[in-house]
């Protein structure tokens, strides 16, 4: 299966969280495929961002993962509860990461509905709601800090740039679309970092 190379992680975060929307996230699980559609990323950068969790170069246990090689999975809990999936990106010793917000379902759907649902049927708010956050996104794809540290270029957890590069059918993209930036979610305590547009969105054009 051809998927992105380390390569591709090694470049400056905001490109990289900009070149992330459209392509496809594949998890392997139990001898199925689930995947997703990349469509909001958020960049964090430790070395000016006091949004990011080793802002300033803060080394912890925590975020020792963001000072690993570019292509690494740095996955947190936050609010005791909700997992976080983030792609490390930059030279090993940087650390910075692109957040994974959302995505739309390209394969495995029925099994992260019940990853996500657990037994409730889909109604028409849940399936609005699947995985439009990061935390509904990791419970979908069952990842937890577990797979912290899992390499990118592995065969658990990737990216492609197509469906068709892991296998699967193709999926039916907007003939439209654009990408919107603006302000990150939920790091009003980061001072000037609060406003930095370094949230992206593929949003869809009539």
């Amino acid at each position: 299966m051809a998927r992105l190379s380390r390569g591709f992680y090694n470049q400056d975060t905001l490109e990289a969280a900009r070149a992330l929307l459209g392509k496809t996230l594949v998890r392997r699980l139990d001898g199925e495929i689930l995947a997703g559609r990349i469509v909001e990323t958020e960049a964090y950068v430790g070395r000016c961002d006091k949004a990011c969790h080793a802002y300033n170069y803060r080394r912890t246990a925590r975020t020792e993962t963001l000072f690993a090689p570019p292509g690494t999975a740095y996955i947190y809990l936050i609010y005791g509860m909700y997992h976080c999936l983030n792609f490390v990106t930059e030279p090993e010793g940087e650390p910075a990461a692109a957040l994974l917000r959302a995505l739309e379902p390209v394969a495995g759907a029925d099994t992260m509905t019940r990853l996500r649902y657990g037994d409730k049927p889909l109604t028409a708010y849940r399936e609005k709601n699947f995985l439009n956050g990061p935390g509904k996104v990791c419970r979908a794809l069952a990842l937890t800090r577990t797979e912290n540290g899992l390499d990118l270029t592995g065969d658990t957890l990737f990216i492609c740039d197509r469906p068709e590069d892991a296998g699967l059918p193709p999926f039916p993209v907007p003939k439209k679309e654009r990408i919107i930036a603006g302000p990150r979610i939920g790091v009003d305590y980061a001072e000037e970092a609060r406003d930095f547009p370094w949230r992206f969105r593929l949003v869809k054009e009539d």
